[in-house]
């Protein structure tokens, strides 16, 4: 059989195009391997949102087409953002590969990845408008037990600093049926995790006119048994109703947990960036989570450099961070992008002197998240067990309900009551706790079913 390998690079909406595109190939006969060195195809799911994501991307083409010398690799595949952004510009600058799939394309794969002669692959130049749904092959690559389910495609804001509506599209939210339906899928093939996804998950449905909210969506997937979890990222929060945080403080499988990137507290820069708000909203907004959610788990991003920023706007961001208190909290540096209105403003703030606010507001969140996670030190938490750890075959790790895959901190179990499967809950008594990580005893395994 012919085996393809793939590398998806990016968020987990990129990942979820990749086990698209994965699930198509497995359907169409082909052969998945994990090692590319025994790949006859490769392909490269690329990411472009901003320019280290861009150089990564080249970077690993360029190391998988060095298969076609060393490898089994007759033909490289670029797939995804890049692509549909910078088609041209790859086609002419990077001979080595043989086809490009963009936005359009997913479920195409397989025909860019025919090894027959003659076999030639065109992808599609229109605005991208594909939209996957239950019925599209699917092969998970993330554990058995957790999966990212994703809500809609494409971009109706108009943040100054971000081209994605301008390669993803216009936003398109899928049906509730058909999310709903997906989701009893994973919760058959044994997922007890879903994590919702979009541009922005809080402006689902409001493309398809209708009434459809997401507030009534995750009132929907409550209904599906054999989930414990049901986690919501990306929520623009100029988009987060009384209605939403009613939902997710009353259904029972909704977890406790709500990212939200704010990007900055400074009225003025949020207005530059065209997501209006100020650190007073923030804080408003907030604490109706807090209350509508007892016990919620809060991240949140800012972008620190974005031009113009001075000292003194930087400084209220380091004290609306100290004040807000969130558990977690990821900073970037401004990027220009091309094309993106914020692109035609001067790029002021030096490089070093944005890594130097990166450092010094990532200091600030460290000490926060310290100082809570000592508080949690003698309480017994509900884990998720995820499975041994990269870099330990020795030990088992998981999450609490406050802690997402992939982005946030996760609990060493130095102890359980058995063998612990990856998918199982347990209650886990919390020993020592670091600024991301906790560490604890397994005390006791119990049901997945939804909570109290």
């Amino acid at each position: 059989m012919i085996k393809v390998g793939m590398v998806s690079l990016g968020c987990p909406k990129n990942l979820v195009d990749s086990e698209v595109m994965l699930g198509t190939l497995r359907r169409e006969g082909y052969d998945l391997t994990r090692d590319p060195s025994e790949a006859d195809i490769i392909v490269v799911n690329t990411c472009t949102f901003i320019e280290p994501a861009r150089r990564e991307s080249i970077e690993t083409i360029l190391e998988m087409a060095e298969f076609k010398k060393t490898g089994r690799c007759r033909r490289l595949v670029v797939a995804g953002c890049m692509v549909q952004r910078n088609l041209d510009e790859l086609r002419a600058a990077l001979p080595e590969i043989d086809a490009l799939v963009g936005l359009n394309d997913i479920e195409r794969i397989a025909a860019a990845c025919a090894l027959e002669a003659g076999a030639r692959f065109e992808p599609s130049r229109a605005r991208a408008t594909y939209l996957y749904s239950h019925a599209s092959p699917r092969l998970l690559a993330t554990p058995n037990h957790s999966a990212y389910l994703k809500i809609s495609e494409g971009c109706d804001h108009t943040c100054s600093f971000c081209a994605i509506p301008s390669f993803r599209g216009l936003q398109r939210s899928r049906p509730v049926g058909s999310i709903v339906e997906e989701a009893r899928r994973l919760a058959a093939a044994g997922v007890v995790e879903i994590n919702l996804i979009a541009q922005d998950t809080t402006d689902y449905g409001t493309d398809l006119g209708d009434g459809t909210d997401a507030a009534g969506l995750l009132r929907a997937l409550d209904a599906v048994e054999g989930v414990r979890w049901i986690r919501v990222l990306y929520a623009y929060p100029n988009r987060i109703t009384p209605g939403f945080i009613g939902a997710l403080g009353s259904c029972g499988r909704a977890a406790r947990y709500l990212d939200l990137p704010l990007q900055h507290a400074d009225h003025a820069l949020l207005k530059a960036m065209r997501r209006g708000g100020s650190a007073v909203t923030h804080m408003r907004l907030l604490e109706s989570l807090r209350t509508g959610v007892p016990g919620i788990a809060l991240r949140t991003t800012f972008i620190v450099g974005f031009p113009g920023e001075t000292g003194e706007q930087f400084r209220a961001l380091c004290s609306f961070v100290r004040d807000a208190e969130f558990d977690h909290v990821g900073v970037f540096t401004y990027s220009e992008e091309k094309g993106t209105p914020a692109a035609a403003l001067p790029d002021d703030v030096p490089e070093a002197l944005k890594e130097e606010r990166r450092a010094e507001l990532m200091g600030i969140q460290e000490r926060i998240a310290a100082r809570r996670a000592r508080d949690l030190v003698g309480r017994t938490l509900l884990v998720l067990v995820d499975g041994p750890p990269e870099d330990s075959d020795l030990l088992l790790c998981g999450r609490t309900e406050g802690q997402a895959p992939e982005i946030d901190g996760r609990v060493i179990l130095t102890d359980a009551p058995g063998p612990l499967d990856p998918g199982a809950f347990v209650r886990v008594r919390i020993d020592e706790a670091h600024a991301y990580d906790l560490i604890g005893t397994a005390v006791e395994v119990v049901s997945p079913g939804r909570r109290p």
